[in-house]
């Protein structure tokens, strides 16, 4: 062969080496942001998340839980001005107190819905219980002729009358019911 035409496929060969490079292969050491989702990896949902949970915020709880974990809600009225009648009614509204067959306030506290402080409720019953004993001994005192438990018992009939729209109320056979208006 010919060393011109030698030099000559050499040169062109060298020169076209550098005209075609061969493909580049990338290799990528981490998934897409489409690939770790479905192959299970959430990370800006699971980010969210965790600035979400880190976040301070009242937690709901019900009056009954609450009151579960011994803390007493605060009043949504301001019972300062409510006499010893008002806080009664409020007790025989959510069944806490009953009034008795027998005209006398009696601890209901197993049916009692919401609230309510068993001491405080215990001083009151005490302390209403006391005032009507001395009202029908008084009432007795006044009418002499009538036997005691007639006294009471008319003095129950009516009082009935004037308790509170769903009171708690037992019926001569017992049985605990509210007050219907």
């Amino acid at each position: 062969m010919n060393p011109v035409l030698a030099f000559a496929v050499a040169a062109a060969a060298v020169g076209c080496a550098g005209c075609f490079k061969p493909p580049e292969i990338v290799m990528v050491d981490r998934a897409t942001a489409l690939e770790q989702q479905a192959s299970g990896s959430f990370d800006d949902i699971e980010l969210k998340l965790d600035r979400a949970a880190i976040e301070p915020r009242p937690v709901p709880l019900t009056p009954d839980q609450l009151e579960a974990l011994g803390i007493r809600p605060a009043p949504l009225l301001d019972e300062s001005e409510l006499t010893d009648a008002d806080r009664l009614d409020g007790l025989l509204a959510r069944h806490c107190l009953g009034e008795g067959k027998d005209g006398l306030i009696v601890d209901t506290r197993d049916a009692c819905r919401g609230g309510a402080d068993p001491q405080e409720a215990q001083v009151l019953r005490e302390r209403v219980n006391s005032a009507r004993r001395q009202l029908w001994r008084w009432m007795h005192g006044q009418r002499p002729d009538v036997p005691e438990t007639d006294l009471k018992q008319a003095w129950r009939d009516n009082h009935v009358r004037s308790i509170v729209c769903g009171g708690w109320i037992e019926a001569s056979d017992g049985q605990w019911k509210a007050k219907a208006c």
